[in-house]
């Protein structure tokens, strides 16, 4: 019988490329995987930029049925976290990701006595990220025009095993009405790191890397109501496949990391912004 502690063994296996097979251990990100993301990221970025330019609903909550919109909106006024799957469709059909898998989550969260006049100037300070995101170890602001940004985060992903990265990020923030923002961040550099920390530390590249993370897009919509601010955030991420029968082992542990960074972003917003 599988124990807990034998199963977070066999993850641990798997995701440092240790299981003995020559497929399990392969994590290059291929052409073909590549021109999948890209067709997905611009079907969802259609869809999207039609929503923000509709001007009606401007949260995807608020495209949904009545008492489903009602149901999240209690949620995340009572507190809580929302936090669904989403996925991307081309003429109706699924897209075939070979050698990689999408990972497409949103999520929605309330900020009490909150306003966009506050918030905005807070979310732009990227010098501070790291000490309210728990995701980040490290943050810099590298440049800025107007509401373009170009900053650097360093990443850590821990699950199992802890996971490293250099990343900079290309950030544009745009005005829709005195009450509502979106922005989009697209990762311009995602570096897995080896031996972080140590003086041996280096930038692995999409060649050699563990596949975990090789494409990051978040798209972001703030909407001022009565009584603070909801933030909204869909987040598309790409990753290396599961080799052919590990799926049982590390399935739901894949699709998990990207759900509770996105939840882990959101908290971190909501309490830090209100520990300021």
């Amino acid at each position: 019988m599988m124990t807990h502690r034998n199963l977070r063994i066999l993850i641990a296996l798997f995701l440092v490329g240790v299981t003995g097979t020559s497929e399990a251990s392969a994590a290059k990100l291929k052409p073909k995987t590549l021109q999948a993301w890209e067709t997905y990221q611009q079907l969802t970025e259609k869809r999207i930029s039609g929503e923000l330019a509709g001007g009606g609903s401007f949260l995807v909550l608020d495209l949904k049925k009545p008492d489903e919109r009602a149901r999240i909106r209690k949620v995340v006024k009572d507190g809580g976290v929302n936090i669904e799957k989403m996925r991307t469709l081309d003429a109706g059909k699924e897209i075939d990701v070979e050698a990689g898998m999408i990972h497409h989550w949103i999520g929605q969260i309330f900020i009490p006595k909150m306003t966009l006049r506050t918030l905005r100037p807070w979310l732009q300070n990227y010098d501070r990220h790291a000490d309210y995101f728990a995701d980040v170890e490290k943050s810099k602001l590298l440049s800025r025009d107007g509401e373009n940004f170009k900053i650097y985060l360093r990443l850590v992903r821990k699950k199992v095993i802890t996971v490293r990265y250099n990343t900079e990020h290309s950030v544009v923030y745009r005005d829709h009405s005195p009450t509502r923002m979106s922005s989009r961040s697209i990762a311009t550099k995602i570096a897995e790191i080896a031996n972080a920390g140590t003086t041996t530390e280096k930038e692995r590249t999409s060649d050699d890397d563990s596949g975990f993370m090789w494409r990051l897009n978040s798209y972001w919509r703030f909407e001022e109501v009565d009584g603070g601010v909801i933030v909204e955030c869909e987040s598309i991420s790409l990753s290396r496949s599961i080799p052919f029968g590990f799926g049982w082992i590390v399935g739901s542990f894949v699709e998990s990391v990207p759900q509770e960074s996105l939840n882990s972003m959101l908290v971190g917003i909501r309490d830090g912004v209100q520990k300021k």
